[in-house]
């Protein structure tokens, strides 16, 4: 198995990139054009703290983004779920 190079990468999956990016872009504007305020909804933030992360020239942006999103692991899951 051969590992692509970072352009062949970019190469590979820009128009998807930038599609995806188009969609976040278009998704933002909606919640900006509607009416009401949402600014102190916690997942405003996490989305915000998320795009951060993109931003963000560091490794591993997948996981960290996944860690925003995700909760924090309770032991007692299962009777606060009542499984």
């Amino acid at each position: 198995m051969s590992t692509l190079s970072a352009p062949e990468v970019l190469n590979r999956e820009f128009l998807e990139i930038r599609a995806r990016v188009l969609e976040l872009a278009a998704c933002f504007d909606r919640l900006d054009r509607a009416q009401g305020d949402v600014s102190g909804d916690p997942r405003i933030s996490l989305l915000r703290e998320a795009v951060d992360v993109l931003l963000a020239d560091e490794p591993l942006r997948a996981e960290r983004v996944q860690l925003i999103f995700s909760r924090t692991y309770d032991e007692s899951w299962r009777e606060q779920f009542g499984i």
